[in-house]
């Protein structure tokens, strides 16, 4: 089962596979715009464009890239290409000092109206919900992997070995280790992972607040696919107030060589092209709206899935059922008449089973970066490039300890022999199985209770 589960931990990365997928449409909405409406400078345009959204998806990505800067880079090099083309189509062969010239002006001479500050705000705002939202997923993804690695301690060991092999050794092999003496031995290996609970919760309400937020002026989906009808908005713009224009750039870079050629058109023939390019209404089922939305469904069933695990592993798989006899760790009898302790560290102190020394430093690590994230998903601070570094285990792993401290005599390194390192394998696995069932894309095919 696990197994199974591994192969699809690629769907973590569907998002940012969404999102490339998306921009990628989204460029060829822009390059089939020149290439229907402004044939004579599609070629020359086709660099300028792939640069825009290859800025676009390294922003959305996380990179160190501005959104003002990657727009108005764009622009600025399309000026040149529109006064040449358009403004004044008699213009062939400039020289690229003159083209650098008309270049340089765009900015002083703003032939694109308000279009390029309108296309920044697009841009900015619906883009960096998106963006904060895909490093929310890397680190939930880093705390799963994370939580997935930590080793158990030779306390914890002693324990499933005593609730899982004794009974064998008497002949019970049919016999189930009673309810309580199971959560409490669980609960005590599972101590320190109980302590993600509180924040894991905050990280999966704030992560659907996000996404719940990312509709009309938010919707990176609407703003990316109709962005090529802003940049033929812009375009016309700068087309009609081409006379102004042309005295302005004559002033300021002087008169080029003119030979005759065929003009481009009109602003309303243009204009009457980009009818063959409106967006074709987007798949319901296909949309990263509705695929945000049911990957959110599916990941708030597990909301209190920390607090959770050590039930769900006793009810669902370790445990015997009420009313039935059960192994006590020490003969099978009725029922379990120690106290049963409940989830947490501090919890664990009156333990009868698990001795629990203190709080892994690796899972603090865990709880800085949920921390962090949240006030980021809470837009309580502003991201920082880079302050999503993977978590730090010392050793370039994702391996630690379930306790504070840990020694070679605690067994903490992994190795073992026998029926002792088998149920411990197989305890690990189905540990490893639910979390990365948290995260999993494909989680929507599969129904499981959770017990809380």
């Amino acid at each position: 089962m696990c197994s199974h589960f591994s192969k699809h931990l690629i769907e973590v990365f569907f998002f940012s596979e969404t999102f490339e997928t998306l921009i990628r449409h989204a460029e060829n909405h822009t390059n089939t715009l020149f290439r229907t409406t402004y044939r004579n400078m599609a070629a020359d345009a086709a660099g300028s464009v792939k640069e825009l959204f290859t800025d676009v998806g390294l922003f959305v990505l996380g990179s160190e890239v501005s959104v003002e800067d990657f727009v108005n880079r764009f622009f600025d090099s399309l000026f040149p290409l529109v006064y040449n083309h358009l403004i004044n189509p008699g213009l062939t062969d400039i020289t690229i000092n003159y083209a650098e010239c008309i270049r340089m002006t765009r900015r002083d001479l703003n032939p694109f109206g308000n279009f390029p500050k309108l296309a920044v705000g697009q841009i900015g705002r619906s883009m960096l919900p998106g963006r904060v939202f895909l490093q929310a997923l890397n680190l939930g993804i880093e705390v799963i992997n994370t939580t997935d690695h930590l080793q158990y301690t030779k306390e914890c060991k002693r324990a499933l070995l005593k609730m899982q092999y004794c009974p064998h050794c008497q002949g019970l092999t049919q016999s189930k280790p009673c309810m309580g003496y199971c959560l409490n031995v669980i609960r005590g290996c599972l101590a320190n992972m109980a302590e993600i609970d509180s924040h894991w919760r905050e990280y999966v309400r704030s992560l659907e607040e996000v996404s719940n937020s990312m509709h009309g002026t938010y919707d990176v989906e609407q703003v990316l696919l109709n962005l090529h009808s802003l940049v033929n908005d812009a375009i016309m713009h700068a087309q009609i107030n081409g006379p102004k224009l042309s005295v302005q750039v004559h002033k300021i870079c002087g008169h080029p060589n003119r030979k005759s050629a065929k003009s481009s058109g009109s602003p309303l023939e243009n204009a009457k092209d980009l009818v063959s390019l409106k967006v074709p209404p987007r798949n319901t089922e296909e949309s990263l709206a509705s695929r945000r939305k049911e990957f959110i469904n599916s990941l708030r069933l597990y909301q209190t899935f920390y607090a959770g695990l050590a039930d769900l592993l006793c009810v669902s798989e370790l445990a015997s059922s009420d009313g039935l006899s059960c192994w006590n760790g020490a003969d099978v009898v009725k029922s379990y008449t120690l106290r049963v302790v409940g989830n947490g560290i501090k919890a664990q102190m009156a333990n009868p089973e698990v001795k629990v020394k203190g709080t892994d430093p690796l899972i603090n690590q865990i709880i800085d970066k949920l921390k962090h994230i949240n006030q980021l998903l809470q837009g309580k601070s502003i991201p920082k490039y880079g302050s999503l570094d993977l978590i730090e285990t010392g050793s370039g792993n994702h391996e630690g300890q379930i306790s504070g401290d840990c020694d070679d005599e605690d067994g903490c390194s992994g190795s073992g022999s026998g029926e002792m390192n088998k149920v411990l394998q197989v305890t690990k696995r189905e540990c490893a199985c639910y979390l990365l069932y948290v995260i999993i894309y494909l989680t929507k095919n599969h129904k499981r209770t959770v017990y809380y």
